[in-house]
């Protein structure tokens, strides 16, 4: 069943009397259960493409569903309620609050979308989530008591708190070494191998392998790997 569907979709920046075209029709689709890398150069377009998978921006033009509502011309209230409840996201800075807990990091989103839940349940589902990621016995400590792969953790416990059906990582190692970097890499593999469907946002081919498909966009434009199980080429 399809989570996301993308039908000819463009983004165009209007810079005074000038049009800067960065997605140029993209058509695309993602299972829901897939481990998919979004792959490109910097300037191809990916990012622009990531933004509004994510409701961080919307398309010029085109129809995009997230699990079958048509988010690609919602408002920014809409777009914001949906990122809240149906998408997590995980960065390459860990953008955690330097003086506040791993627990209470995690459970920041909460505020904002759990309202039916009590203190105590969402403190609950925090510690749910940091044990899910191997860090129970850190959830006190600030991010500064933690090593990057902790704190990147403490990111994802954060991304899952609110149980989103797809997971966005934008180059989630780009901060870590290459150890951690495969301790983070096979988390987002056993994450995945629960159901969760996670789109990996990345320039590095080996990282990329992670995943099942590989999307590749280059010039706005989708080159290969469109649709799963076959490679589309534009």
């Amino acid at each position: 069943m399809k989570l996301i569907e993308l039908e000819n979709i463009t983004k165009t920046y209007f810079l005074g009397e000038i049009d800067v075209p960065v997605l140029k029709g993209i058509t695309m689709s993602v299972e829901k259960g897939e481990y998919v890398a979004l792959m490109g150069a910097s300037g191809s377009g990916k990012s622009t493409l990531m933004n509004i998978l994510g409701c961080l921006d919307r398309p010029t033009a085109g129809r995009y569903l997230l699990d079958e509502e048509e988010v690609g011309g919602a408002s920014g209230d809409r777009r914001a309620l949906v990122r809240n409840k149906k998408i997590g996201f995980v960065f390459q800075s860990f953008n955690l609050l330097p003086r506040t807990s791993a627990l209470d990091n995690v459970i920041m989103p909460l505020s904002y979308t759990a309202g039916g839940l009590s203190r105590r349940e969402c403190r609950k589902r925090g510690v749910e989530m940091l044990d899910r990621v191997g860090l129970s016995d850190r959830m006190h400590h600030l991010p500064s008591q933690l090593s990057g792969g902790q704190q990147q953790r403490v990111a994802i416990a954060r991304a899952l708190v609110n149980h989103p059906p797809v997971l966005f990582a934008d180059e989630p190692t780009g901060n870590l070494d290459s150890h951690t970097s495969e301790d983070v890499m096979r988390m987002f593999g056993e994450l995945n191998a629960d159901g969760i469907t996670v789109i990996l946002v990345t320039h590095s081919a080996e990282l990329a392998e992670h995943a099942k498909r590989q999307i590749h966009v280059q010039d706005g434009l989708i080159v290969s790997g469109a649709y799963e199980g076959k490679a589309v080429m534009a």
